[in-house]
């Protein structure tokens, strides 16, 4: 009695789970026995029938067979049975579990619960390494969206999920999809095919319809990269709800079509689904608009497009697609459809009644519920009443309405697999070795390495590694060819093409020989050591003249020393630099420029003691420290001490700062040091010479100019001053101009020193008078004296000895010779004799050193 009820309670048991897993028989509507069992997942059907009204956990209902993916599904039958029938598995028999995803997520999920159920249920473990389902793979599924719900489910089990047409480029991500592989390259390779080809046909003004599905959101975001990228603009975009039974789905295409209509972009990308394209391409038949179309490979190859009524309406039509390869023995197969020996295809059943059951009352006006859709009876044969038993009949009705050729990338999936068994199993020419119920994750292990031969080409998985990187970004990476504007804050910015198409190298940017501004530059150095050349001539020949004694002869002739090294070192400025070149010219100018200030602040100190009362014990003192020579040599060591620190410590170099990421240009200059402390107290010290020139110039401005130089030296020390400041600014500002800059200043320096110090005394001794008339000298330095001194100091003044006489008593005589620059460096002034008109005493008086 136990037994007897122990039987009965199982045999309930098997009823009522047959009855809860009836929809095995739709849904997973076709099996095959085998030691390896495959899963195929594909939708044979469009839709999931009153998805919008379902409110409880019911059974899906499908509806609107789905001629295409049936086709396929076939395709990986054919090719599971060819593999047994070759015996490439000795002693290895594979079969297949085939169900219907009705293109639908959540109907997926439910096959793939039943694929994986071990004695009809499926149980939760914390450790899965040892899960051994019945299916050891799944071969699908054909939406991208439907491929990424259940590759998130398989990754906890780690069981593979191959794919021939899911193309997501989300699905490369290893770490969210572990255990997804696929037969088809990604998005990321169609996109950019899609803007070159754009680019290459000139379309730069494109509109977008997309999906929002996975499939449809990704393509179109990459596709967005690659448009900016070859300069195509978008003047609309437009996003088609997914899911085929959609209630908004006829009226959004309404309004599509209104809009791809009122457009003037006259090419269009549709990113959709195959029913979608038909949906919206009737639409546009019916108003009779025309356009380019761009055909994603969705619904490139679609045929029941192709063929639709009015089709060539809607204007030309360019598709992309991937490998296909035709196969006469799959052909044949559709041609003699028939279910494997010791399993079911109810599928094959569905389709053949489609075709071959006799319906006519489904072709009246008024057909009864049960007949299928005006879709689906496009597939009925013509002679259909003339069969008794539509299972037993078979045409080429696959083979002429459907591209066969579109299977190839399902039948490279199972030989993937088949190889990777082969592996996997340890088989040999005669048998298979190894477990034969394996744990799934070890599958995908050999799927990963296999390498093999199919139809003359060598296929293998490449690693679609992990290496995605999470992004948190205000604004993507710019693209080659392009450049960043930046926003409101630094890490925000738009990318603005800059014209260039391709990596070019940074053009080196100096002074070149060859350049217009360096010939310049140069030939103004060139022209001002002439100048001072022919200066010198006129000196040495004029030497004995009064306006040369006063000019101090030798003293000018060492400054004209000094600005020809200040010349010459703007020479050096030329050329592609280096640290050599960088400290030479540096220390040239230092050098040069202090020599010929500081010949300049001895003769200002020379008419700065002429205006000072003698007799006061400071003026003393002072003139005790007249030694033109100890003062010039004192003051340029000074500063080629200056210029040693400098060198030793923070040394001119050749700047390293690389270019702004937006130049083509590197700019190459030198760098005055890292701190730029030397070169500001070398410039700082030559200021404050020339500045000191200066103020003993200005107070001895009052002494005739006849008896002194200060308006040459006043003028030429203001012009220096004046253009180092203007130096200092523009140099600070613009520092790669910085080389420009200062060799001008140098050059416009120097030639302000010849112009206002040596060009007036080289024009008092060609062209103007020598002689003076010593009345006319005497009243301006009476206009000058103060009437309390009665002791008039010798200035360095030299002229020859001049006697006038009056016939008159008040006549006066004046004589005096000239001072000398003594052999000890001292001031030796001679002596004088005045006398003066008969009202006044003859006075005289003699000074000597």
């Amino acid at each position: 009695m136990y037994r007897f009820l122990s039987a009965l309670i199982a045999l309930s048991s098997l009823q009522a789970c047959g009855g809860e897993c009836d929809f095995a028989h739709s849904m997973c509507g076709a099996q095959a026995p085998g030691d390896v069992v495959i899963g195929i997942l594909m939708p044979s059907h469009h839709k999931v029938t009153a998805l919008g009204k379902r409110i409880r956990p019911e059974s899906y209902h499908c509806s609107d067979f789905h001629l295409t993916s049936f086709m396929r599904s076939l395709a990986v039958i054919h090719e599971i049975e060819e593999i047994n029938a070759a015996g490439f598995l000795p002693g290895v028999h594979l079969g297949y579990m085939m169900c219907d995803t009705c293109s639908f997520a959540s109907t997926a999920l439910q096959n793939v619960e039943y694929m994986l159920a071990v004695n009809r249920s499926l149980n939760v473990d914390c450790d899965y390494s040892d899960f051994r389902p019945r299916v050891k793979i799944i071969l699908g599924a054909l939406y991208s969206e439907v491929s990424i719900a259940v590759a998130r489910l398989l990754s906890v089990y780690m069981i593979p999920l191959l794919s021939s047409t899911s193309s997501a480029q989300d699905l490369s991500d290893k770490r969210r999809y572990p255990g997804f592989l696929r037969t088809i390259p990604s998005d990321k390779h169609q996109t950019e095919a899609l803007g070159q080809v754009m680019h290459h046909f000139g379309w730069n003004w494109v509109g977008v319809v997309y999906g929002d599905d996975e499939y449809g959101s990704a393509a179109f975001q990459s596709f967005l990269k690659n448009a900016e990228e070859n300069s195509v603009c978008l003047n609309y975009k437009e996003v088609l709800p997914d899911y085929l039974d959609n209630s908004q789905s006829l009226p959004r295409i309404k309004q599509i079509a209104e809009r791809i209509r009122s457009s003037t972009a006259r090419v269009v990308l549709l990113i959709l689904k195959e029913g979608l394209v038909e949906d919206l391409f009737k639409e546009m038949i019916r108003t009779n608009t025309s356009r380019t179309w761009i055909a994603s490979d969705a619904w490139s190859r679609s045929r029941s497009i192709a063929q639709m009524e009015g089709i060539n309406k809607v204007g030309d039509i360019l598709g992309f697609t991937f490998v296909t390869g035709k196969n006469e023995s799959f052909d044949k197969y559709l041609k003699n459809l028939t279910v494997t020996p010791g399993g079911y295809n109810h599928f094959i059943e569905e389709y053949k009644n489609l075709r071959f059951n006799c319906t006519p009352e489904c072709f009246s006006d008024k057909a009864p519920s049960y007949c299928p859709s005006p879709d689906e009876l496009k597939m009925k044969a013509d002679n259909a009443c003339n069969f008794k038993d539509p299972q037993e009949q078979n045409d080429d009705h696959l083979v002429t309405a459907l591209d066969t050729s579109d299977a190839f990338l399902h039948r490279l999936a199972v030989w993937a697999t088949a190889n990777a068994l082969k592996k996997l199993l340890k088989c040999n020419g005669s048998s298979c070795l190894g477990e034969i119920n394996f744990p799934p994750w070890k599958l995908l292990e050999e799927l990963k390495k296999v390498q093999f031969e199919f139809e003359n080409s060598s296929f293998f998985f490449n690693n679609n590694a992990n290496t995605t990187i999470p992004q948190s970004r205000c604004s993507e990476r710019c693209a080659p060819g392009s450049f960043k504007k930046i926003l409101n804050a630094s890490c925000c910015h738009n990318c603005t093409l800059c014209g260039w198409t391709q990596c070019k190298q940074r053009k080196e940017s100096f002074l070149r020989w060859s350049d217009p501004l360096p010939i310049i530059l140069t030939a103004a150095a060139v022209f001002g050591i002439l100048l001072l050349l022919v200066t010198f001539i006129i000196f040495l020949l004029n030497r004995n003249s009064p306006p040369m004694k006063r000019a101090e002869v030798r003293l000018s002739c060492v400054m004209m020393a000094g600005l020809s090294v200040s010349f010459a070192s703007v020479i050096w400025f030329m050329g592609k630099p280096n640290v050599h070149l960088c400290r030479a010219r540096q220390v040239m100018y230092a050098l040069g420029f202090t020599l010929c200030v500081s010949c300049v602040l001895v003769k200002a100190f020379r008419t700065f003691l002429a205006f000072l009362p003698f007799g006061q014990l400071t003026s003393r003192r002072l003139h005790k420290l007249y030694k033109p020579l100890v003062i010039v040599i004192v003051i340029t060591s000074l500063q080629g001490v200056i210029c040693l620190l400098w060198l030793i410590f923070d040394s001119p170099d050749i700047d390293d700062t690389p270019p702004s990421p937006q130049s083509m240009k590197h700019v190459i200059h030198c760098r005055e040091g890292h701190t730029y402390i030397g070169f500001g107290i070398m410039l700082s010290y030559i200021a404050l010479l020339a500045l000191v020139g200066f103020l003993l110039a200005f107070k001895g401005r009052k002494v005739p100019q006849e008896f002194s130089e200060t308006g040459n030296i006043i003028f030429s020390m203001l012009m220096y001053l004046f253009v180092w400041v203007c130096f200092i600014p523009v140099y600070i500002m613009n520092n790669e101009s910085g080389t420009t800059v200062q060799a001008s200043a140098i050059l416009v320096s120097s030639y302000g020193i010849i112009f206002c110090h040596f060009f007036p005394k080289c024009y008092q001794v060609l062209w103007k008078s020598n002689t003076e008339t010593l009345e006319r000298i005497l009243n301006k330095w009476r206009a000058i004296s103060s009437p309390k001194h009665d002791v008039v100091t010798e200035i360095n003044i030299d002229f020859p000895r001049v006697t006038l006489s009056s016939e008159k008593s008040d006549s006066f005589i004046i004589s005096s010779t000239s001072p000398k620059l003594c052999s000890s460096g001292t001031l030796c002034i001679s002596s004088y004799t005045t006398l003066v008109t008969k009202r006044k005493m003859a006075r005289t008086r003699s000074i000597s050193c």
